[in-house]
């Protein structure tokens, strides 16, 4: 599957695209539409800046890199509808590859649980152990988009 217009409109409505590096909710140096790692590998730093054509084209980079990964880590992607894989491409855009490989969200899909899995979203709604609304508000539209 492919992450659709609309999806990355919903990505872009909860991320805002900024050209000088700042940290965000995490402490994290992120830029452009929430780069924390340019496409050579290397870490965002403070200080760092972009044009608006840089941080789109690191947006297109880093959702193609999720949309392969999912249709490798999805047992069976074409069984989703466009605003299931959407949701999870916008999820997994903010909380990385790595927690969406190893979540019980991922497992639930994949046994085809659908329902349990539209209820892990809300789980994802903090940062260092503190509860974000921003986050909390994100999860609910990512679930809502998921059981579209």
């Amino acid at each position: 599957m492919e992450y659709s217009k609309t999806g990355l409109q919903f990505t872009e409505q909860f991320e805002s695209c900024r050209t000088s590096a700042y940290s965000d909710i995490g402490g994290v140096p992120t830029i452009g539409w929430g780069t924390t790692i340019y496409p050579n590998g290397s870490p965002v730093k403070l200080g760092d800046t972009c044009t608006i054509v840089e941080a789109d084209n690191w947006l297109m980079w880093k959702v193609q890199q999720i949309v392969d990964k999912l249709n490798r880590l999805l047992l069976n992607p074409n069984s989703l509808t466009q605003s299931q894989f959407d949701a999870l491409v916008d999820f997994t855009y903010n909380v990385g590859l790595f927690n969406f490989q190893h979540s019980t969200l991922l497992r639930l899909i994949n046994a085809g649980n659908l329902q349990a899995a539209a209820n892990e979203f809300e789980k994802w709604d903090h940062v260092n152990g503190k509860e974000v609304a921003g986050l909390l508000r994100r999860r609910l539209e990512e679930k809502q988009e998921f059981q579209s």
